[in-house]
């Protein structure tokens, strides 16, 4: 079943319907930017030129007892500015809408956090599968971590390991933080050197997480003489 749209209501504000498809379990709305143009995120100049279009799946809030899908159409500009390193980008959306790489709309996400906040992973889980919304234990406990530290705090407790740039040829180092649970920085090599001199220049990191091996620990125990030293993770 399909239909013609003109409001903009039933989605978040800025986009438009292009038509909408009722199914027996989902309605999925097939939708656009409002915005006629675009900025490029490196130089900040508008363009008009559209490269070329792809499509993105969001989630969105159920409605009339079924799940909501909007196809999201997302154009590919040209830079107008000769000199920009950037040729061509994609258009971003306001946060209203959605977050960049994100599956779900900004309402639903917000959604899905307070859910998780409220009763944690299963029971959340258990009380989303009844409301609609295709979301897992896990994605709860996920949007609840992403709200609660500040995505530009200084790390204070990091884990650091070495990793293959070409197996048996050449080793860097990673080095993570553990509370937020995302890479921060990664080493050209696995020196105890290179480890001490970037642990050195952040004297705000209190708990260094690694493995048995000496060179780490070398580096730890020189830069961080007086801070809680190193937990020892046997991996």
């Amino acid at each position: 079943m399909r239909h013609r749209r003109h409001q903009h209501s039933l989605l978040p504000p800025g986009l438009v319907i292009e038509h909408i498809e009722i199914g027996g379990a989902e309605i999925l709305a097939v939708a656009r930017s409002r915005s006629e143009t675009s900025c490029c995120p490196v130089c900040g100049r508008r363009s008009t030129q559209i490269h070329s279009r792809y499509w993105r799946c969001l989630a969105d809030l159920p409605a009339h007892g079924r799940r909501v899908r909007i196809s999201l159409e997302v154009r590919r500009f040209r830079c107008g500015d000769s000199g920009c390193r950037r040729k061509i980008f994609a258009e971003q959306f306001e946060g209203e809408i959605t977050q960049p790489f994100a599956r779900r709309t900004s309402r639903l996400q917000n959604i899905v956090h307070h859910l998780g906040l409220a009763l944690g992973g299963r029971p959340g889980q258990s009380l989303a599968r009844r409301l609609l919304l295709p979301v897992s234990k896990d994605t709860l406990l996920r949007a609840v971590r992403s709200h609660s530290f500040d995505q530009h705090a200084t790390p204070q407790v990091v884990g650091i390991d070495d990793w293959a740039w070409k197996r048996g040829h050449r080793y860097g180092t990673i080095v993570c933080d553990l509370e937020r649970r995302r890479i921060i920085d990664v080493l050209p090599d696995r020196e105890a050197g290179t480890v001490e001199a970037w642990l050195s220049a952040r004297p705000e990191i209190r708990v260094v997480s690694r493995d048995r091996g000496g060179g780490y620990g070398q580096a730890v125990a020189r830069a961080c003489p007086r801070r809680d030293r190193s937990r020892i993770a046997g991996i």
